[in-house]
């Protein structure tokens, strides 16, 4: 059998999560995983799986997505898109050891994706 590289390992992750599949990207993430994230440290997987699946049904789309790779990180670069916005950059770099992602620092305006401000 041959090994996933980190690469398809995250790409994987992200299509599943960004379509709704929340169960099939956890698959892709090891139990200990820690996330740094705008407002939050997440630590494990129960913590993380909480926390996409918490934003995923917001989505409506994903655009532009640019990606960078090194041995076992990768960062992605992408605007998920809401009723809320379309435009607001994300990203995130991965890192992944074992066939399994193990750290994700991901960076985005959090206010963006809030409710839009009452005139």
């Amino acid at each position: 059998m041959t090994q996933s590289t980190a690469y398809e390992i995250v790409k994987n992750y992200h299509q599943a999560w960004t379509n709704g599949n929340i169960d099939q990207a956890m698959s892709y993430v090891a139990d200990d995983i820690t996330c740094r994230a705008p407002g939050v440290d997440l630590d494990g997987k129960d913590a993380y799986q909480g926390f996409i699946g918490g934003f995923a049904p917001m989505l409506t789309g994903i655009g532009d997505i640019a990606e960078f790779t090194g041995g076992d990180r990768v960062a992605l670069f992408y605007y998920p898109q809401t009723a809320t916005t379309s435009t607001t950059p994300a990203a995130e770099l991965f890192t992944v050891r074992d066939g399994k992602i193990t750290e994700s620092v991901l960076i985005f305006d959090r206010l963006s994706y809030g409710p839009p401000e009452q005139g």
